[in-house]
């Protein structure tokens, strides 16, 4: 599966001179690259190698946008925040399915489980369950959110459903 950081990372090393790349998924099977080069620049060269780079190597069965990296803010996209080493090596490895999503969730909990419960292709929508004994925190339920964010597949989207659950260890 392709997420954020690895397609982040891959550009990266294919075009070193963009000093800034951001990649989020906004729609099903849709995803925007916000970028610019050492001079805080984007040209217009630059965003068709990107586009070409992305429909060629990137996840084949997303389309890409490309818009400057000030797009950003406007367009709400949400902030990167640091990651606790088993969500970035999850995020990074080329073979995270949905069943390493889920485990790698699951090693973070105290007590309960998150499930995954299914995927609706019309949507682009992959449905998780928690399950646990007592009441998950707000602040659970945002690392919840930020990690599966980092570990979902590019053109994407999640949905968590909550049963009586209790404590997530942060890490």
């Amino acid at each position: 599966m392709g997420t954020r950081l690895l397609s982040e990372q891959l550009i990266k090393s294919r075009y070193p001179h963009m000093r800034y790349v951001r990649i989020h998924t906004r729609g099903r099977n849709a995803a925007t690259i916000y970028a610019w080069n050492e001079d805080l620049q984007l040209s217009e060269q630059d965003k068709a190698e990107l586009k070409r780079f992305a429909s060629g190597y990137l996840t084949s069965y997303v389309c890409f946008q490309i818009k400057d990296y000030p797009m950003v803010k406007a367009d709400n996209v949400p902030e990167v925040f640091e990651l606790p080493d088993r969500i970035l090596q999850a995020a990074l490895n080329r073979t995270l399915d949905i069943n390493g999503i889920v485990n790698v969730i699951n090693g973070l909990f105290l007590s309960g489980v998150l499930t995954y419960s299914r995927y609706d292709p019309i949507k682009g929508t992959i449905y998780f369950d928690v399950r646990t004994t007592c009441a998950v925190t707000d602040i659970e339920r945002e690392l919840i959110y930020r990690y599966l964010y980092e570990m979902v597949p590019l053109g994407a989207s999640f949905e968590v459903t909550y049963g009586q659950g209790c404590g997530m260890k942060a890490q």
